[in-house]
């Protein structure tokens, strides 16, 4: 009888607990829509950007997670799909909603998931705006986040709304001033440094050297360009992304090159490859590769040895704060002696991901897995005041156990 009495108290005080948590709460995402959500979500659809809702809401928190575009995260970035499948157990059995970039997108296996939440990057909802009515009939949420623009305040909501979502604001709300803070030193930095803004070329290097592939304008990496000072000469021909035309690049002239690649990479004999498992000498190898069309011998870049290799990846994200800083690095070198971007991207992934990642990120042609000692292209150095401005926090994050952990604990206890 004791144990009955004690069993119907506990289901009976879960049950309250269950209900107090429960809450509808309006998010307002990136594009200024409030929509209602009953958080914390128990079943998540997530569109896109899959590390930044773990750095968000904890590698646990992915246990609610029930489908996502499986194309854009085990196709074209396998490194890192096979890396997380190791450490997340729904991973590989995780629901498909199919590429909503290329039309497979399945609105029926979608619903059928049962979602509390459908979570989407903003153009994968400018795709979808049709579809919406029906996400709505079946009284389905849908929220909207955005780290393509590579914007401070797109990437601090987005993440913030993650937080709301799963019921992890402080660790989210930590991440996202962490981010927004990093950037600030960057910022500072370069105002500091006084000198005209060096001029930068960045593609993705998918195609090899013999076909010149995407550029940059307004976002990804030509959006982090302007963020850190660079004359981004792609803008003024390139919209979002697209190929410039090759004489037009040699007619501006760039002070610095950065290409950029995946492990996709590796399925081509010169495409650019970067990332988990990559060598730094096979990336080099391919980076100097670039070096060789027509008339990029005579570009200052190349010239003075300001050509660099980036891992993709390492942008639209809130890990990209690393790849921010490496290119301003390659454009202010004296600025920023006493940060290491590669320390920056590792740190990030011990402290809010569960994984590790080894493998080549940042490179500098002809100085191995780094960028060259002696590299000091310019004069000016940073105020002691700036260099020694912290870019990010090294204490843990927070870890203590929520009033519901401790409800869920001490339940335990009576049935011990």
């Amino acid at each position: 009888m004791k144990l009955v009495i004690r069993a119907t108290l506990a289901t009976a005080v879960l049950m309250t607990a269950m209900q107090a948590q429960a809450e509808i709460k309006t998010i307002h995402d990136v594009l200024d829509r409030d929509v209602k959500v009953d958080v914390p979500a128990k079943r998540v659809v997530l569109g896109f950007y899959y590390p930044d809702y773990i750095a968000a809401t904890g590698a646990d928190h992915f246990g609610q997670v029930v489908g996502v575009s499986r194309e854009f995260w085990e196709s074209f970035n396998p490194g890192s799909w096979q890396l997380y499948s190791q450490k997340l157990p729904n991973l590989q059995g995780i629901g498909d909603i199919g590429n909503i970039d290329r039309g497979t997108f399945s609105l029926e296996k979608t619903l059928a998931m049962k979602p509390d939440v459908v979570i989407l990057a903003k153009w994968q909802y400018d795709t979808l705006k049709a579809e919406m009515p029906r996400f709505e009939a079946a009284n389905i949420p849908v929220v909207v986040v955005d780290y393509n623009d590579q914007g401070v305040a797109n990437h601090t909501n987005s993440t913030k709304i993650f937080g709301q979502i799963a019921g992890t604001e402080a660790r989210a709300n930590q991440a996202a001033q962490e981010y927004a803070d990093g950037i600030a030193d960057i910022q500072k930095r370069v105002q500091a440094a006084g000198s005209a803004k060096p001029k930068i070329y960045i593609e993705f290097g998918d195609k090899g050297p013999k076909e010149h592939s995407f550029t940059f304008g307004k976002n990804m990496w030509g959006a982090i360009a302007d963020t850190v000072g660079g004359d981004n000469i792609s803008k003024p021909f390139v919209e979002n992304w697209g190929p410039i035309n090759p004489e037009q690049l040699l007619v501006s002239q760039p002070d610095v090159i950065i290409i950029s690649g995946t492990e996709v990479g590796m399925k081509q004999t010169d495409a650019m490859a970067m990332g988990i498992d990559i060598s730094a000498e096979e990336a080099q190898r391919r980076l100097k590769g670039f070096t060789t069309r027509n008339g990029w011998s005579e570009l200052p870049a190349v010239k003075n040895n300001r050509v660099y290799g980036i891992y993709h990846t390492a942008s639209r994200s809130l890990s990209d704060l690393a790849s921010a800083q490496f290119m301003a690095k390659t454009l202010y070198p004296q600025a920023f002696t006493d940060i290491d971007p590669e320390k920056t991207y590792m740190d990030f992934h011990e402290k809010y991901l569960p994984v590790k990642p080894n493998g080549t990120f940042f490179i500098q042609l002809g100085c191995g897995a780094s960028v060259c000692k002696d590299d000091a292209t310019t004069t000016v150095t940073a105020p002691d005041s700036v260099a020694a401005t912290p870019t990010r926090p090294t204490t843990p994050a927070p870890e203590k156990l929520s009033w519901w952990d401790r409800l869920t604990q001490w339940l335990g206890s009576l049935f011990a």
